[in-house]
């Protein structure tokens, strides 16, 4: 359910691309637009706005629910905001086609750096309340984390970019519309469950082992 939130900005965005023609013949959206501009431009300007709304309240929300900002919440809303409104402005899809990348590539940075500036790596602080394990174990997961938003900015930055060079613009912005929301989605989706295999694992492990020192103690005792 978190992970369908997170990503309410997205859904919001795909689904407004796909609807343009129906917002601006049916509501006064369509007073706002350019008729000259290409279809596909008009589509990225309106589904971009609903995007940047859709991200303050998706902010305002969790304040209200929790009393608390999420980091990433924030910088998603700062980044939508600037990138987004040079993007309205000009008319340039190109703008906020960098905003996943540079959104996943700043997370990669602090958490990379978290792990020589803090006392403990960033996935440590927000899940040792949760769950014990190794430091070896910590810091691997930590950088798993690290090659993740990376492999995300670069893929969003390909399929922007270069994918399918040869294509119509109309063509390229449909087919990096669809991998924003199921590429990407998909994408930690799979990243979600290994962790959660990998942490099993050890989590099991650790279990086990606290079961034998346990079993061994009581042995003690009853000698």
């Amino acid at each position: 359910m978190k992970l369908l939130f997170d990503f309410f900005p997205i859904i919001l965005f795909f689904v407004s691309y796909y609807q343009a023609s129906f917002l601006i013949n049916n509501s006064f959206v369509g007073q706002l637009i350019n008729p000259d501009k290409p279809d596909f431009i008009n589509a990225t300007i309106i589904a971009t706005a609903v995007a940047i709304i859709a991200s303050f309240f998706q902010v305002a929300y969790h304040w209200f629910k929790t009393r608390k900002f999420q980091r990433m919440h924030i910088f998603s809303l700062v980044l939508i905001t600037v990138l987004g409104s040079i993007t309205i402005f000009l008319g340039n899809p190109a703008f906020i086609q960098w905003k996943p990348t540079v959104l996943n590539w700043l997370f990669a940075f602090v958490f990379l750096g978290s792990m020589f500036l803090g006392e403990k790596p960033i996935i440590k602080r927000m899940m040792s309340e949760h769950i014990q394990l190794p430091e070896k174990v910590w810091s691997t997961l930590n950088l798993s984390w690290v090659a993740f938003f990376f492999v995300s900015g670069a893929a969003n930055l390909y399929v922007a970019f270069y994918y399918n060079a040869g294509a119509s613009d109309a063509a390229r912005m449909d087919t990096w519309v669809n991998f924003k929301l199921f590429g990407l989605m998909g994408l930690t989706i799979a990243f979600v469950i290994i962790q959660a295999v990998y942490l099993s694992r050890h989590i099991v492990e650790q279990d086990s082992t606290s079961g034998d020192n346990n079993d061994a103690n009581k042995n003690g005792e009853n000698a």
